[in-house]
């Protein structure tokens, strides 16, 4: 067993605290509607605002955490800027943990609807159930 978290933190390569940082921007429900309206094409916050019902102040803000993890940049076209995503692969991640979360949600409701009742009072059979999910 290792003592003290910081030396894990040291072995990682740098590919592996990367990820960690930009899956850490995208837990956030709001950023990831953000990353799924960027990728029908480039908007402005104020667009952005209106299409997911939020503020625009709340919107530039999480658009400043998407950038400083460069997920987002924006591009200025005179006065107006509108924010693309970076790199469209983002978009394609996202729909691989979707995938894998749709088919739990399946595989669960399929344990719910197919477990006996008898089953919910045999607490080693019901832990093996959601194991296998």
């Amino acid at each position: 067993m290792r003592t003290f978290a910081y030396l894990d933190a040291w072995t990682m390569d740098e590919i592996t605290r990367l990820q960690s940082e930009v899956l850490k921007v995208l837990a956030n429900p709001v950023r990831l509607e953000i990353v799924h309206r960027l990728a029908d094409g480039a908007i402005d916050v104020g667009g952005l605002a209106a299409a997911i019902g939020a503020s625009q102040p709340n919107v530039s803000q999480h658009l400043a955490v998407l950038r400083a993890a460069g997920l987002v940049e924006p591009e200025r076209h005179g006065r107006a800027t509108r924010y693309r995503l970076t790199d469209p692969d983002v978009i394609l991640a996202c729909g691989v943990m979707r995938g894998v979360l749709r088919r739990r949600l399946e595989r669960l409701a399929s344990l719910a609807t197919a477990t006996p009742v008898a089953t919910n009072h045999d607490p080693a059979r019901a832990f093996q159930l959601l194991a296998r999910s």
